[in-house]
């Protein structure tokens, strides 16, 4: 049976046929990198027919946009729901995000941030990943520079980027350090930042 018949047989009535091409795209994109996956292995993983993939997604790099921005989406809801148990304590706030991001990082199954793995595939920065990634990254800046403007800080734009640089690199350093080391290093390492940034 061809690869298109039996995608067409898996598309049954009522399936979300959107859903399940995202879900196994974005499930081969993280794990094996955003080039080394073409087409036919994500109908494939999908069940699906080529013209379903193409009648939702009109390119692939129109999927590929699609999965960060799903990756984006989950990256802020898990954020929005830490942020909304310390909001009234800045500090508190900025040490839950550290901690939970470096959980993530202790992950025997993380293969780094999915925006910097993209975006380290596409040089061209006019490419839908790269914006999206560089979208991604410029909210996470924005976001701790309003907890570090909270916090009161002498130059907030300062320690927000210092922040972004912190938690980017844990993101890429997933390699090189010890189990349940993450959580501890970001956090004394922000610590840091902040003492050596405090309003006169």
């Amino acid at each position: 049976m061809s690869a298109l018949r039996a995608g067409r047989q898996a598309e049954e009535p009522g399936t979300d046929v959107r859903q399940k091409v995202l879900d196994a795209a974005s499930d081969l994109f993280y794990t094996q990198g955003v080039r080394a996956v073409g087409v036919d292995l994500v109908i494939q993983k999908a069940g699906v027919a080529k013209t379903s993939l193409y009648r939702h997604f009109g390119t692939k790099d129109d999927l590929v946009a699609a999965y960060l921005e799903r990756e984006d989406k989950a990256f802020w809801e898990t954020w929005n729901e830490v942020a909304a148990k310390h909001a009234d304590d800045p500090r508190a706030e900025l040490d839950a995000h550290l901690e939970w991001i470096g959980l993530r990082v202790n992950d025997r199954c993380y293969r780094g941030c999915a925006q910097i793995n993209a975006a380290a595939e596409f040089p061209d920065l006019d490419h839908p990943a790269r914006k999206v990634a560089a979208a991604h990254k410029s909210e996470m800046r924005r976001r701790l520079k309003a907890i570090a403007t909270r916090l009161n800080v002498a130059d907030p734009d300062r320690v927000a980027g210092q922040l972004t640089v912190l938690i980017n690199g844990a993101f890429v350093s997933m390699q090189v350090l010890e189990p349940d080391e993450a959580v501890m290093l970001l956090q004394s390492a922000a610590n840091a930042v902040l003492a050596a940034n405090q309003a006169s």
